[in-house]
């Protein structure tokens, strides 16, 4: 059986019960490949040339920024591999095809420090002059949110999917389930940010009861990261931020804080959940505040004397 569309399907699905992919992968491989099969001049899987993929990825070059290529071919070339290993293919194409492009570096947008600063104080102003005990508590967990997504640098959709027994507050501890199924323990370093999260599980016990996720909404249901944006993008109003913030700028100004501060790069990999220090290295780039301090104090000019 050769026919690629069947094939396809196939493969996603022993990614889906196999390989245990999450959600998130399964969807890009699904859009990814589906393009592909509509795109490739053939039906057939043992059809395909090292020179039709080749004349594809050059299609995907003309239409997309190379990061979307770069993983658009990253599915493909997974594909083709489980082709292999099922000897639904004698050789691999991608085997004759060498594949090396140079991805622009796309530094991380960060927050300054006393622009969250602000927004955080603008969320708890809000929580103390609500009208309405429906307006507190929705800043309650407006400030649990936003305090947590600093303190931690997790993503969000590691915070939205966070369940209620993730959390334990008495040892300020938090469980997090990563790309990939990887779980990482983190550590909640300050006594503010454990007060607000106490003060809102106390308040929210009930929704948490009733979904199981950590953050919920008034109705009881899990917070999606469309609200998690929605939160945001009000409090950036109220304070009159004119820095368009989201909700990964945060995760970013954490890794990038913690780095100004000396703190070793292998530490905060394992903190962000980075399967490589590559990834980590990013951060290293660094920020205009600290290279100014660097050569205004540190550069061997400074001892001249002339």
């Amino acid at each position: 059986m050769s026919n690629l569309q069947t094939n396809i399907e196939n493969y996603l699905k022993y990614c889906e019960e196999q390989k245990r992919l999450d959600y998130k992968t399964l969807k890009a491989y699904r859009i990814d490949l589906s393009q592909f099969c509509q795109d490739i001049s053939t039906p057939n899987v043992t059809d395909i040339t090292s020179t039709m993929l080749e004349n594809y990825i050059s299609k995907l070059h003309r239409k997309y920024k190379p990061k979307t290529v770069k993983r658009k071919i990253a599915s493909m070339k997974a594909l083709f591999h489980y082709f292999e290993y099922r000897e639904i293919i004698d050789l691999n194409p991608f085997n004759k095809i060498l594949i090396k492009f140079r991805e622009p570096t796309n530094l991380p947008k960060i927050i300054p420090l006393n622009t969250v600063e602000e927004m955080l104080s603008t969320i708890y102003i809000k929580k103390a002059v609500a009208k309405t005990t429906y307006q507190k508590r929705n800043a309650l967990r407006d400030a649990a949110t936003i305090e947590l997504l600093f303190a931690t640098g997790m993503r969000i959709s590691e915070l939205c999917s966070l369940q209620v027994d993730d959390v334990n507050l008495e040892d300020g501890t938090i469980l997090i389930s990563g790309k990939g199924s990887k779980e990482r323990r983190l550590q909640i370093g300050n006594i503010e940010v454990l007060n607000i999260l106490k003060e809102y599980r106390l308040d929210f016990s009930k929704e948490i009861a009733n979904c199981g996720h950590f953050f919920a909404n008034q109705s009881g249901h899990p917070l999606s990261d469309q609200t998690v944006r929605r939160i945001i993008n009000k409090y950036t109003s109220l304070a009159s931020i004119s820095q368009h913030i989201t909700p990964h700028m945060f995760r970013h100004t954490f890794a990038t804080s913690l780095l100004d501060a000396d703190v070793d790069i292998r530490y905060i990999q394992e903190m962000l959940g980075h399967s490589s220090i590559n990834i980590t290295e990013i951060y290293t780039h660094v920020t205009t505040a600290k290279q100014r301090d660097i050569l205004t104090n540190k550069h061997p000019r400074n001892g001249f004397h002339i």
